[in-house]
């Protein structure tokens, strides 16, 4: 792979982007380019770098579109370049296809105390991490390292690089329910793997009402995890991180998260009994 595509492919996954790198790794007999060539694919079918043009380049953008439909990670494509086959080289290519930049993202929107340690909690557990708030002096990369950054109105989220997908996680704690619901309309009919809301069930209940009247989808609303995280009375902003993913992590995995959520019992501290440690 030539310097020129590398740095494409690292600048638009940097920015939240995916793709397919397709790179030709096996060749026999006469092909149009050699081992080592690579081209990047990307969702709307163009493409950065060639594998050699023609029918292979053709069908090779054909399966790395089919990729990204399924949500495949990596396969490995044989193509004979026979007449048969629709081409008259008379050699035969081996395409290693691995998607890139689909990793689990956790976005965030509100970069105050709470969004900041989930931000981090989120990193730390492997999670690419996109933290939103229309304050830059809050939104930026001193505040929080962990994390790409963006600083805009809320209208202009997708303009600036937000992007949804189905392993998208999102959790909504901005600094006020009018603008978390400003939030939840924006994200209406998008993609993603989880949606969490923060706030009490009675503030969570009146902007529900407010945003079913305004024809935000009702099932968008309600796949709205909220209150969000798990009820482990969580009180400091890391504390109420760390109840926040460990329900995302319990989606992630498919666990039963309802059940923890009804099965969880505050912890009790036993009697003291006056004797002192040893």
């Amino acid at each position: 792979m030539n310097r020129e595509l590398l740095k494409v492919i690292e600048t638009e996954t940097d920015e939240g982007k995916c793709g397919v790198c397709c790179t030709l790794i096996d060749q026999s007999g006469s092909t149009p380019r050699g081992m080592g060539t690579s081209m990047w694919v990307r969702p709307d079918g163009t493409i950065s770098g060639t594998i050699g043009g023609g029918l292979i380049e053709f069908e090779t953008i054909k399966e790395a579109l089919a990729m990204l439909k399924n949500g495949d990670t990596a396969k490995t494509w044989h193509k004979t370049l026979d007449e048969k086959g629709g081409m008259a080289c008379g050699g035969e290519a081996t395409v290693y296809m691995e998607v890139l930049g689909r990793e689990d993202e956790l976005i965030i929107f509100g970069a105050g105390h709470v969004g900041k340690a989930v931000a981090q909690a989120g990193a730390f557990s492997g999670f690419r991490v996109t933290v939103w708030d229309e304050r830059p002096e809050f939104a930026n990369k001193e505040n929080i390292p962990w994390a790409r950054t963006i600083a805009c109105p809320i209208k202009d989220i997708y303009e600036n690089g937000i992007r949804f997908h189905d392993r998208s996680f999102v959790v909504i704690c901005t600094r006020g329910h009018a603008l978390d619901a400003d939030v939840v309309r924006m994200t209406d009919r998008q993609p993603g793997a989880y949606y969490g809301l923060i706030g009490s069930r009675s503030k969570i209940a009146t902007v529900r009402k407010m945003l079913l009247e305004e024809g935000v989808t009702a099932e968008h609303i309600d796949r709205i995890h909220k209150p969000i995280g798990l009820p482990i009375k969580a009180e400091t902003p890391e504390e109420i991180a760390i109840s926040i993913m460990a329900e995302i992590i319990g989606v992630k995995y498919g666990a039963d998260v309802d059940g923890m959520r009804a099965t969880i019992t505050p912890y009790k501290p036993s009697e003291p009994t006056g004797n002192c440690p040893a």
